[in-house]
Parts: C-alpha cells; sequence; structure tokens
C-alpha cells in the first residue's frame, strides 16, 4: 500500500494532497457514513511587555477529525499522526466510539456535493511572514513608546493555514487562507496613562504597526491626569475596537432556534420572533459575504453547507437568522449557517469627523471585561479602558476616569446619531475579525466609576 506523503514540514499542503489523505481515510471506512476535516498552518508570533520581547516562536499544526455514524450513533476520533496505520487507526477508534454512543435524534446525515464561492482570503505577502519583520515591527512599537518616557506591551500574531474536508456522500471542500493581527498597548511608567490600538488583516502590506503604535502612544501620553465626572447617560462615541465587543453579542445571538423556543432577545410572546421586524435605527445593516475583499473568510462552514452573502439586519429590519440544519428541517425553511464575519454598512466619516460634530460628548478607545446581564434584552455590562476622553466643542478636552457600563447593543442602536467609516478590527473578547465603523450614540449608561486605567 503507498503512503502519502503528509510530512508535518509541510505546513500546508495542496488542494490534491489534502485530497489524497481524505480519500485514504474513507477507504478505511466500514460506517454507514464517515466525515474527515483534514486542517492545519503556519502560526507565527512575537509579544513584548515593559518594552522587551518576551517570547517568539513559530507553531507547525496539522489535525485529522474523522467523524463515523451508525444510523443516529455518532462517534467521532482526533489525530495527528499521518502514516497508513495511524490513519486506519483514527477511523476504527471513531467507529467504536460510534458503537458506544447513544443515537442522536437531531442527526440529519452529511451533505452531498456542494458548490462553493470563490474567497480570496490567501496572501503570500502575509504567508511569508519571517521572523526578522515581526523583530523589525516590535523593535518600532517600543522606540515610539521609548522616545515618549512610555512602556509598550503588544503581540503580533500570524498565520497561514488550511482547511479541508471529504465524505462518504462525495462532498470536497478545500480553502486556504492567511492572517495577521497586531495589538499595542502603552502606558505611562507609573501606569496613570494607557493607550490601545490594534490592527488586522488578511493581507500583511496593509498593515502598518508603527502608525497604530503612535495612536497608543498618543492616547497614553494624553490620558494621564483624568477627571472623575459624574455617572450617567452621555453621547458617547465607540471607536471600532469598543463597538465590536457589544455588536458581537447581537451577532452571536442571530439564532433561530433560541429565538423560536423563547431564549433570546428576538423572542415574541407565544413562540413568534421578531424575524421581519425593525429592531435597531434604520440606518444598521449588518451582512456577512465571504468574498468581500476586506474581509475574506472560509466559503463553507463546519458541515460543509455553502457560505453566500447573506444580509441579516437591512436598514433595522431583521431579515435571516441562522439554522442548523437539524432546526431548518423541522421549521421547513432553507438552513443558514453561522457566518465567520460580519460587516457593519457605514458611512464616509472619520473619527475625527465625528469628535468635531459633537458639542459635549465622551470618546471611548476600547471596552473589556463584558459579562451578560440579561440576555432576553442583551443587557451587557463592563468597563471602559486604555483611553476615555471627554469631547466639548468638537474636540478632546481632557482626559477622564473610566466607567463601568450598563448597556444594551439593540438599545445603543437605536439611540444612534452617526456612523463612521468602516475598518476591519479584531475584537478583544473573541479575537475574530469584523468590519465595524466608529460608532456615535446618545444616552449610553455609565453607572459608575472605575479606577482601571
Amino acid at each position: 500500500m503507498t503512503t502519502v506523503n503528509c510530512s508535518l514540514t509541510m505546513a500546508i499542503p495542496s488542494q490534491d494532497e489534502a485530497q489524497a489523505i481524505l480519500k485514504k481515510v474513507l477507504s478505511y471506512s466500514k460506517a454507514d457514513e464517515c466525515e474527515a476535516n483534514l486542517s492545519g498552518g503556519t502560526g507565527g508570533n512575537i509579544r513584548y511587555a515593559r518594552n522587551t520581547v518576551s517570547t517568539s516562536g513559530v507553531q507547525n499544526n496539522r489535525t485529522l477529525v474523522v467523524q463515523s455514524a451508525f444510523g443516529k450513533q455518532l462517534g467521532t476520533a482526533t489525530i495527528n499522526e499521518f502514516d497508513d496505520a495511524s490513519l486506519a487507526k483514527v477511523v476504527a477508534r471513531s467507529e467504536e466510539l460510534a458503537r458506544l454512543a447513544p443515537e442522536n435524534p437531531e442527526y440529519v446525515g452529511l451533505l452531498g456535493p456542494q458548490t462553493y464561492l470563490e474567497s480570496e482570503g490567501y496572501f503570500p505577502a502575509t504567508a511569508s511572514i519571517t521572523p526578522e519583520m515581526r523583530a523589525e515591527a516590535a523593535t518600532k512599537s517600543i522606540g515610539l513608546a521609548k522616545a515618549r518616557q512610555l512602556v509598550a506591551a503588544g503581540f503580533w500574531q500570524d498565520n497561514v493555514g488550511f482547511t479541508s474536508m471529504m465524505n462518504s456522500k462525495g462532498l470536497f471542500a478545500y480553502h486556504t487562507q492567511t492572517n495577521v493581527n497586531f495589538s499595542v498597548t502603552v502606558r505611562t511608567e507609573t501606569s496613570n496613562g494607557s493607550g490601545y490600538a490594534s490592527r488586522g488583516y488578511s493581507d500583511v502590506t496593509k498593515l502598518d504597526p508603527a502608525a497604530a503604535s503612535r495612536v497608543a502612544v498618543e492616547k497614553a501620553a494624553n490620558s494621564v491626569n483624568a477627571k472623575a465626572l459624574e455617572p450617567g447617560k452621555y453621547t458617547v462615541i465607540l471607536e471600532p475596537a469598543a463597538a465590536v465587543v457589544l455588536l458581537e453579542n447581537l451577532f452571536f445571538n442571530l439564532d433561530a432556534r433560541s429565538a423560536d423556543e423563547g431564549r433570546s432577545f428576538l423572542s415574541k410572546p407565544g413562540g413568534a420572533t421578531k424575524l421581519g421586524q425593525k429592531l435597531v435605527d434604520e440606518r444598521v445593516t449588518f451582512y456577512s459575504d465571504p468574498t468581500h475583499p476586506e474581509l475574506p473568510t472560509s466559503p463553507w462552514a463546519g458541515d460543509g453547507r455553502p457560505q453566500e452573502k447573506v444580509t441579516w439586519i437591512e436598514k433595522g429590519v431583521v431579515r435571516n437568522l441562522t439554522y442548523s440544519r437539524y432546526w431548518a428541517q423541522k421549521k421547513g425553511v432553507k438552513a443558514i449557517p453561522q457566518p465567520d464575519g460580519i460587516l457593519m454598512a457605514g458611512g464616509t466619516a472619520s473619527l475625527e469627523d465625528l469628535i468635531r460634530s459633537t458639542p459635549k460628548g465622551i470618546l471611548v478607545t476600547r471596552l473589556w471585561y463584558i459579562r451578560e446581564v440579561d440576555p432576553q434584552t442583551v443587557l451587557l455590562t463592563g468597563l471602559t479602558r486604555d483611553g476615555t476622553f471627554y469631547i466639548e466643542n468638537g474636540r478632546i478636552a481632557f482626559p477622564v476616569k473610566n466607567f463601568r457600563f450598563n448597556e444594551s447593543p439593540v438599545i445603543m442602536l437605536n439611540n444612534l446619531e452617526a456612523l463612521g467609516r468602516p475598518e476591519r478590527v479584531v475584537s478583544g473578547e473573541s479575537e475574530v475579525n469584523y468590519l465595524i465603523p466608529p460608532i456615535k450614540v446618545r444616552d449610553f449608561t455609565f453607572t459608575s466609576l472605575s479606577d482601571a486605567v
């Protein structure tokens, strides 16, 4: 028997190589249905703190996950060895587990062959990042902080990866993607001022870590001697890094089943949902598009369903919800998978334009420690951090002490005043990339002061 060459030193197998491995896996199957997922890649990183690099490295990985089914009995096994004996062993193990498992009443069987969109998420420049490039970025960032007697801590992480799947019904899917994320926090030597910036791209040529570091440096330097303001309701400008950690709690809950079962902010009394109902301001539109040039994602979901361009909220109206295949069959509707990235339509105004248009308000750089208070209203609590400033007569007047807030993104988007130009941002909570504009809202609720910086 011929062994497929799949050495771990080969970071990204070609489509043909991935297909050969998966065909071999399925050849060992004796189950009613079998699905194999092969994924992996190479990731590099560099981390620094207190103006000194602390860690850096590169990691290669490749994982095979096999799921076998006998009727509605399912078993899953995982392995990272790829010789013939190991491939046969992982298939046999998944079948053994399936025989022992109780039936899954919601199992709907495997999909047959599918047609997918073309998503251009692989960029050779990102795949070619070297340790020297990472070190140069860290050196420049640290140098900018040192020049102002400030202290920087940052993290650069890049990866080039692949995902592929094949099943016994004839489905095959393959996708490659690159990504690079950079974030930096800069503080004063006495930790009485802090600034933050983050950037994320598929194409590293769009990343300027020095420019991001300058933003964090300026925020840190300008946030010293913060004044205390009374908690209450304020007009607030949320930078994209702050807005996204609120909005993603809305995105992740666009689930039809939880809405149908009365467990969601999209539920209505009597078992109805808010699908087709106006939920937020008419200027709000959320959509997903795996082919979007600024936020390319996989053209297929984890179970093999095609990812398509979907409008979730259009001009304030809920247009679509995510459906598992089981729940879609139960309801007699199309099964729509959860997307890998969300985009929010915005305007053309810059962050500076939003500030200039604000007589009085508060600029929030970042929110953190987000916790859910009430799932029925998506009421969230958390803290501002890393640069909170008072706006007066269209300019930054002075830094203010941080606040704890209680706010729902649904209420927030009904109090919308303006949207800026969307930009790609990395969520600090989920490490997912989004395309989100800066958002200006009225009556944002701050409940107490915080001593954090």
